[in-house]
């Protein structure tokens, strides 16, 4: 075990980290914490989205993974252009994996527009955006020098922050990103105005050029972390969440928009995230939490939103709930702590299936 902070255990693994997949495996406990809450109308704010500006710890959720993405890809590809890999191979096998995440993606939407009643079609998603960006950051990772990542990453931030202002105004629905997803999409999107005909997608086309900037954020963390820089890595984190804070005074922090402060705020919490895991897992042995859901992601997200399809589907979701949680919980608590409680639940149930996967030495990479 390594005494000094900038040294790297000597039983880890070349090219994947315990603290990796703790990071990993704690963000996809986040996602499936405040995706599946017993009732949507009751929620605690932390476990909320901003409505329109601001940021919640929620709204570090998203941006945690596609950093996290990033990262994985300095630790598994670049290993292997340094041994000798032929790029286009490299190149071929992220096309391909990203098109079956996107692919993935789009059919979990298509299955929620089939079985739940009302529900249509929607082609962007999560899952979608994994794809595009994986395929982005392992091409930038594959075919172009260190230096070409931080210019793209300023250009992405500069030129997407241009756009915003050039379309007039950042309000729901009337900005740029809306108008782009509307004339790409029509209404097959999250959120749809039906008095107007006006669409919104948090997940849009326009905004996953930010998202890919998050990404490329991951992929210069993950070089540093590899280096072992780790002084580098908590300069840089700190100074990204200041940027970001002072950024959002000229365009204010927005998930749906995924604005330039955003980015730079959300990326320098997860460069520190990432930099506390390595310290606490990595460096003194603490354990690492989370690792089972961290090695399981894909399985583990894909299935609970399969299960968010399901539950309500089949007419479950709503007396799971209210017999199970509401009826014995809010006479002595409130609806949101029934409603916290069965997020709760549902965690465990996924911690219990990965844990299985785990034990069994069973998983799912697409």
């Amino acid at each position: 075990m390594a005494s000094r902070g900038d040294e790297l255990p000597v039983n880890t693994p070349p090219g994947r980290l315990a603290s990796l997949d703790t990071l990993r495996g704690l963000t996809v406990v986040g996602m499936l914490l405040v995706n599946d809450p017993g009732s949507w109308d009751h929620v605690y704010w932390p476990l909320d989205h901003a409505a329109w500006n601001g940021c919640t710890p929620t709204d570090l959720v998203f941006p945690f993974f596609l950093f996290v993405m990033g990262v994985s890809v300095a630790l598994a590809i670049l290993p292997r252009l340094e041994q000798g890999a032929a790029p286009d191979r490299l190149r071929n096998a992220a096309l391909w994996r990203a098109l079956r995440i996107l692919a993935l993606g789009v059919a979990i939407n298509a299955l929620a527009a089939w079985w739940l009643p009302g529900r249509d079609m929607r082609w962007p998603g999560v899952l979608q955006r994994i794809g595009v960006c994986f395929a982005v950051v392992a091409a930038f990772a594959v075919y172009t020098p260190r230096r070409a990542w931080w210019t793209a990453l300023a250009a992405l931030l500069a030129g997407y922050a241009a756009l915003l202002l050039w379309g007039g105004t950042l309000a729901k629905w009337d900005n740029i990103v809306d108008h782009v997803d509307a004339a790409v999409f029509g209404h097959y999107v999250w959120d749809l105005d039906l008095s107007t005909g006006r669409v919104h997608d948090p997940e849009g086309l326009l905004s996953t050029l930010p998202a890919i900037a998050t990404g490329l954020l991951g992929l210069c963390a993950g070089v540093w972390l590899r280096a072992r820089r780790l002084k580098l890595l908590l300069v840089a984190g700190v100074a990204a969440v200041l940027l970001g804070a002072l950024w959002s005074l000229w365009i204010p922090l927005n998930k749906n928009l995924w604005t330039p402060s955003f980015v730079l705020w959300t990326g320098g919490w997860a460069v520190l995230a990432l930099l506390a895991c390595h310290w606490l897992v990595d460096v003194h042995g603490w354990p690492p939490l989370g690792r089972r859901f961290g090695v399981n992601a894909i399985a583990a997200y894909a299935g609970s939103e399969l299960m968010q399809v399901a539950l309500p589907a089949l007419g479950w979701q709503r007396p799971i709930y209210e017999e199970g949680f509401a009826r014995w919980i809010v006479p002595w608590g409130s609806e949101e702590l029934a409603s916290l409680a069965f997020a709760i639940v549902f965690v465990a149930f996924w911690w219990a299936i990965v844990w299985w996967m785990d034990r069994r030495r069973i998983y799912l990479k697409l």
